[in-house]
C-alpha cells in the first residue's frame, strides 16, 4: 500500500507576532491566542507561491538523499497560482537549476508535472494522483507533492488575523516509510456553496501596481457560512468513508482512531469541526447513541428533539440559505451550543483534544497555509512524536481534508513501522529558524506591496525571484512572467547586497 516516506517545510523568515497585532489593532489577545494562534507568517519581497514550493522540495530532496532521475511525479496543489499556464514544471525548472549547481543530474525528462486546485483540499487532490500514479505506471519510482499557498486577507477584515505563507513537500512511495494510505476505504464529498470563500478575476480590476510586482490576492469570503460549510462538508466526507469501512456504528470510530489530521484555517477550526461531526454521528446512529446525545443535551440545556431535527439525516441545502438571505446564520446553531458546552467536559478532553494534541500546540506558530496546513500539521505530529520518542507504529490515523466551494476528503492512514528514522529527518525546527519579527509599519508595508520598506532577509540555499518580465515587443513578450534564482548557501554572507540589487529589479 503506497503512503508517505517523507516531509519537508520552507517557512518565509517574515513573522507577525499576534500578540503584537492584537495591540496595533486593539483587538483582544486572550480570544486571538485561544482562537487563532500565536503567529503567522508572510511572503518576502523576493518570494511567490512557486520560489515557497521550490524551496520546501529542494528541502525535501536534500534531507532525505532523494535521486531526482527517480522522481517520476511532481505535483503542485495550491490556491495561489499566479500563472494560468504552467505550474509545477516552474518548479521543476527552478530544482533542475540547483540541481546543476550542486553537481547533480536532473530531474528525469519523462517526469509528470500536474498542478492541482480545489481551494485548500488542491494539496489533497495531488497526494491521491500521487498515490494512484504509484499504484500503477510509476510502481518503480518515486513521486512529490509540494503544497504551496498564501493566505491573504484584508487589512481590518475578520479574516486578518488567520494569515500565513509556505510551502510543505511530500515524498510518496510506494513502500512508505512514515503512513500508509489506504485510498481503498477514503471517502470523498463535493457540493457545490457558491459564496463560501472565492477568488473571482474580478477581484483584480482596478487593483494599482504593487512595487513587489505581485498581485494582491485577496479573498471573497463569508465567514459563518463558510464555518458551516466547513462543519457539513467534513461529516460527508467522514460518512462516505465509514460505509466503505462496513460494520459497527459510526461514532465507534470516533473513539477507535488514534490521532485525527484536519485542515486549519486557525487554531480552534478543526476541534469544531470533529466535535460536530461526532455529535452528527450519534444523531445518525441508533437508541444508544441518540440516549448518549440526549444525555449531553439536557445537561447543556438544549432541546434534543429540537437538536436531531437539526442535525440527523440529510445535510441542509446551503444553495437554498443564499438564496433565502440567511447565509450569514449559523446552519448548525444548538449543535454548535451544546458543541460548547462540551468544551469543559471529559468528553471533549479525550475524544476532541486528545484525538488532535498531536503537533497541535506548534501549528499555532504556523497561521493559515490554506493547502500546507494539513501537511505541515503531519509533520508538526511526527516531529512531536520523535522528539518525545512516543510509540506510534501501527497506529490509525486519519486526515480530513476541506476546500472551500466545496469539497472534503477523509484518508485512513496507518503509521509505517521504524517510522522514526524518517520523522528524524524531517526539518520542522529548522524551518520554523530564526524569523523577523514585523512592527506595525513594516507589516502593512509587506501587506500592501511596498517592498523598499521591509530589509529582505538574506537567502541561503534557497530560491528568490530575481525579476519579472515587461517585455512587450511584436518580436519577444514576457510580460509578468517571473525569473527565478537559486542562491548556494556560500552566498548567503553577501545575500543582503545581492537581495538589494533583486529588489531593484523587482520593483
Amino acid at each position: 500500500m503506497p503512503g508517505i516516506s517523507g516531509l519537508a517545510l520552507y517557512l518565509p523568515p517574515y513573522r507577525v507576532k499576534l500578540e503584537d497585532w492584537c495591540q496595533w489593532n486593539d483587538q483582544p489577545w486572550d480570544k486571538i491566542r485561544k482562537v487563532v494562534g500565536h503567529s503567522f507568517r508572510m511572503r518576502g519581497p523576493e518570494q511567490s507561491v512557486y520560489t515557497l514550493a521550490a524551496n520546501a522540495v529542494w528541502r525535501l530532496i536534500q534531507s532525505y538523499d532523494i535521486d531526482p532521475r527517480e522522481i517520476g511525479y511532481l505535483a503542485l496543489g495550491t490556491e495561489s497560482s499566479s500563472d494560468n499556464s504552467a505550474g509545477a514544471v516552474i518548479v521543476k525548472g527552478m530544482l533542475d537549476d540547483a540541481l546543476a549547481t550542486h553537481g547533480k543530474p536532473a530531474m528525469s525528462r519523462e517526469c509528470e508535472v500536474p498542478e492541482f486546485k480545489h481551494a485548500c483540499l488542491g494539496g489533497v487532490y495531488a497526494m491521491k494522483g500521487a498515490l494512484r500514479y504509484l499504484a500503477t505506471d510509476g510502481e518503480a519510482r518515486k513521486a512529490i507533492v509540494v503544497c504551496s499557498d498564501i493566505a491573504e486577507y484584508e487589512r481590518g477584515s475578520t479574516g486578518e488575523p488567520t494569515q500565513g505563507a509556505g510551502a510543505v513537500a511530500i515524498l510518496l512511495e510506494a513502500e512508505p516509510k512514515l503512513l500508509h494510505i489506504d485510498l481503498s476505504r477514503s471517502g470523498s464529498a463535493s457540493d457545490y456553496r457558491m459564496v463560501d470563500f472565492r477568488k473571482p478575476f474580478a477581484r483584480f480590476r482596478g487593483q494599482a501596481q504593487r512595487a513587489d510586482g505581485q498581485m494582491q490576492d485577496l479573498p471573497v469570503f463569508n465567514g459563518r457560512y463558510s464555518t458551516s460549510c466547513y462543519v457539513d462538508a467534513t461529516r460527508a466526507a467522514m460518512n462516505a468513508m465509514l460505509a466503505r469501512q462496513g460494520g459497527g456504528r459510526r461514532a465507534d470510530y470516533f473513539h477507535a482512531v488514534d490521532a485525527v489530521f484536519m485542515h486549519r484555517p486557525y487554531h480552534r477550526m478543526p476541534s469544531a469541526g470533529w466535535a460536530m461531526a461526532y455529535l452528527f454521528a450519534l444523531a445518525d446512529g441508533d437508541a444508544d447513541n441518540h440516549a448518549e446525545l440526549a444525555e449531553y443535551a439536557a445537561a447543556a440545556g438544549v432541546d434534543f428533539d429540537a437538536l436531531v431535527a437539526e442535525i440527523a439525516g440529510v445535510s441542509p441545502n446551503m444553495r437554498e440559505r443564499v438564496a433565502a438571505g440567511a447565509s450569514g446564520d449559523d446552519a448548525f446553531p444548538l449543535a454548535g451550543d451544546l458543541m460548547r458546552y462540551l468544551r469543559k467536559t471529559e468528553l471533549w478532553a479525550n475524544l476532541v483534544a486528545g484525538k488532535l494534541s498531536l503537533g497541535s500546540d506548534t501549528m499555532r506558530d504556523l497561521g493559515n497555509l490554506y493547502t500546507a496546513a494539513l501537511p505541515a500539521w503531519l509533520a508538526a505530529g511526527f516531529s512531536e512524536a520523535y522528539e518525545n520518542t512516543l510509540s506510534l507504529g501501527g497506529q490509525q490515523w486519519l486526515a480530513l481534508g476541506y476546500g472551500s466551494g466545496d469539497a472534503a476528503e477523509a484518508l485512513p492512514m496507518r503509521v509505517a513501522e521504524g517510522w522514526e528514522k524518517a520523522a528524524a529527518r524531517i526539518n520542522f525546527k529548522s524551518a520554523l529558524g530564526q524569523p523577523l519579527n514585523l512592527d506595525a509599519d513594516q507589516y502593512a508595508a509587506l501587506h500592501d506591496g511596498h517592498p523598499a520598506d521591509v530589509e529582505p532577509a538574506p537567502a541561503s540555499d534557497e530560491f528568490v525571484v530575481d525579476s519579472i518580465g515587461n517585455t512587450d515587443r511584436s518580436d519577444f513578450r514576457d510580460v509578468g512572467i517571473e525569473y527565478y534564482r537559486y542562491v548556494p548557501a556560500a552566498e548567503a554572507n553577501s545575500a543582503v547586497s545581492t537581495h538589494d540589487s533583486a529588489r531593484t529589479a523587482i520593483g
